[in-house]
């Protein structure tokens, strides 16, 4: 099959693409610079460009859209030009050209407002109630992807849940860096439980995607290793495997939420090259649970997580060692 995946010049978008031409399909890549991925057509460009995305999509009859601008902070018209405008180039280029399976990335952040979520479902996006402009947007863009489902044009949403491992500078990278500093810090108890993704599993949930899409569409679907487990004890892990002393930095949970939204309101009013050191999103996401019931995510995609918590966290510590 002849697949169109956008993003591929990150972990996950690239692992997807290498997925697929190992098990066959031909494949195209669409991302801002090369992906270097052997064996696959590259076309350089942007999701806001109508002709890279319609160059793109020549031929192909699947698209895999994990592209995104994914940043904590950042100038909201941009998030809206990548995150809604790119999405929908992406699907009405799809359409135009007769594309039969869609697959669109998303993010539980689009249905979270900050409360607990305990063996939650995928509820509906609310961009109007999301926390950031990141998690806005791709809100906004999921609600365009879904709308455009239909029997001839199949959309099957995938929310991969705070995804981790070797290679992946968004989350792990940044934890172990930030505990090396000393400046990784434990809100509260560090007790919510939260449930999170290796990301080896996150791929192969994509490429089942692939299949499902053409039984069950016009939903999402979180999805997660199915191992809840205590946040701190998540951070601890990372730390450890990638060699860092284990977070020593206590802040109790309601001045981490003020400091929070006191950055959220300064953050963009001077340039910076870096993330945010914390935002109100990043202090509720780190002092309350959310973790979501994998039943019918596994139902529609036929498929199980290979790679347990444990395991990962096994192969990370591999990686850091090399």
């Amino acid at each position: 099959m002849k697949i169109l995946v956008t993003g591929a010049s990150g972990l996950l978008g690239s692992s997807v693409a290498r997925s697929l031409i190992v098990l066959g399909h031909e494949v195209t890549t669409l991302q801002r610079r090369a992906s270097g991925i052997p064996g696959a057509r590259d076309v350089q460009g942007s999701t806001t460009d109508p002709a890279a995305v319609a160059e793109a999509m020549t031929g192909v009859a699947a698209v895999i859209h994990l592209a995104a601008k994914v940043s904590m902070a950042g100038d909201p018209r941009e998030f809206e030009r990548v995150n809604i405008g790119g999405t929908r180039n992406v699907l009405d280029a799809a359409q135009e050209a007769g594309v039969t399976r869609f697959v669109h990335i998303s993010s539980p952040s689009v249905a979270n407002a900050g409360s607990s979520l305990i063996g939650a479902p995928a509820e509906p996006a609310t961009p109007a109630s999301a926390r950031g402009e990141y998690a806005r947007t791709k809100g906004e863009g999921e609600l365009l992807a879904l709308a455009a489902d239909s029997d001839e044009f199949p959309v099957l949403v995938l929310r991969p849940h705070l995804m981790w491992g070797p290679g992946d500078t968004q989350l792990t990278e940044r934890i172990i860096e930030r505990s090396r500093q000393g400046r990784m810090p434990i809100l509260g108890s560090g007790a919510a439980l939260v449930d999170t993704l290796y990301v080896t599993n996150a791929v192969d949930a994509i490429v089942a995607a692939l299949d499902a899409v053409t039984r069950v569409h016009g939903e999402a679907l979180v999805v997660t290793n199915g191992q809840p487990r205590p946040i701190g004890e998540f951070i601890e892990s990372l730390a450890r495997a990638g060699g860092a002393a284990k977070p020593k930095l206590r802040i109790p949970v309601a001045p981490a939420i003020a400091a929070g939204t006191a950055v959220d309101a300064i953050w963009n009013l001077s340039e910076h090259d870096d993330e945010p050191p914390l935002t109100r999103f990043l202090a509720e996401q780190m002092s309350t649970a959310h973790w979501f019931g994998q039943r019918r995510t596994r139902e529609v995609l036929q498929w199980q997580p290979a790679v347990s918590f444990a395991e990962g966290m096994a192969a990370l510590a591999q990686h850091y060692d090399r």
